[in-house]
């Protein structure tokens, strides 16, 4: 594989049409590349027994990874698995028919059941699309990050983040993600209980195969923060060979101790929440990890009143 990067460069595509075209030759050599209609597209790259499944928009990709590869394939090819990788040029919720049927497809073929063992993963829309068709492939794991349930405006009449996307079909085939996953072996929800939406679409995952994995004051970027503290890549080895835990979630998150923008974010909450000992301590904290200078003046601010507290 290594090779054919090297002969092929995604990283110095310099339009989407272009990427794509590269994108289509690297599947002649490793797989297969499907277009499925105006606005996705399914990259296989054939590995081992072990299938990892992921959704991504191709702007993401492009803008975020250094070698303009996708996710799922760069980690399928350190370990040696097997990927499908549904590519999405827009938000659209993968609720196109192409989409669809392509996964009628697979179910009519058994193309899952010659795989030990299948993660889909996928974070906000696309850990939407992850839980949806997992159907169709009964016995795997999953694996979102802030995934939405739904966006039927009947069963979430809140959910206005997404406003033309909500004229989509969420009724028909591979509709309402929560009841998709009754197929699988098991799923894992991560969510800032913080952020009201996701934890209002994380409520609708209630299951008891479903273990919910929360990830307090993260912010509304909770992808970027596990991503920044490297813990997303770990995070779909250990689903994927089934090792991840509410335990083992717990021991990754004791990387939020060492993360500086965490840290500044719980100074500014203990602020917020008018706990000037507390913003003492978690400000001298973060002080210890990442020299800051507006958080020298918030620690000399708190200080001060604890000063004038005690006289």
């Amino acid at each position: 594989m290594m090779d054919i990067f090297s002969e092929i460069d995604l990283k110095t595509a310099q339009t989407e049409a272009e990427w794509l075209a590269r994108l289509d030759e690297i599947a002649d050599e490793l797989g297969a590349f499907t277009p499925l209609g105006a606005h996705h597209a399914a990259f296989f790259a054939d590995g081992d027994d072990t299938l990892l499944v992921s959704f991504e928009v191709i702007g993401e990709i492009r803008a975020q990874s250094p070698d303009h590869c996708p996710r799922a394939l760069g980690i399928a090819h350190r370990h040696g698995w097997s990927c499908l990788t549904i590519l999405a040029r827009e938000n659209r919720f993968y609720r196109d028919s192409e989409v669809l049927d392509f996964f009628d497809a697979q179910i009519d073929t058994s193309f899952f059941d010659s795989f030990r063992r299948v993660l889909f993963f996928g974070t906000g829309p696309q850990g939407y699309a992850a839980c949806t068709f997992s159907l169709a492939a009964p016995g795997a794991t999953v694996l979102a990050i802030a995934p939405q349930a739904t966006l039927d405006p009947e069963i979430v009449p809140w959910e206005h983040r997404f406003t033309w996307q909500r004229r989509l079909d969420f009724r028909s085939r591979f509709g309402y993600a929560p009841d998709m996953l009754d197929g699988a072996r098991n799923a894992f929800v991560i969510y800032d209980p913080a952020q009201m939406h996701d934890a209002m679409h994380a409520a609708l995952f209630r299951k008891p195969f479903v273990t919910m994995m929360r990830c307090p004051a993260f912010g509304e970027e909770t992808v970027a923060a596990l991503d920044r503290m490297r813990l997303v890549d770990l995070l779909i080895e250990a689903a994927i060979r089934g090792r991840l835990s509410p335990a083992r979630f717990a021991d990754m998150m004791r990387r939020r101790r060492e993360d500086g923008a965490y840290l500044r974010a719980l100074v500014s909450r203990t602020v917020e929440r008018n706990h000037p000992a507390l913003t003492v301590i978690a400000a001298q904290h973060a002080l210890a990890r990442h020299d800051s200078r507006a958080l020298r003046r918030t620690l000399a601010s708190m200080q001060d009143r604890l000063d004038e507290m005690q006289d």
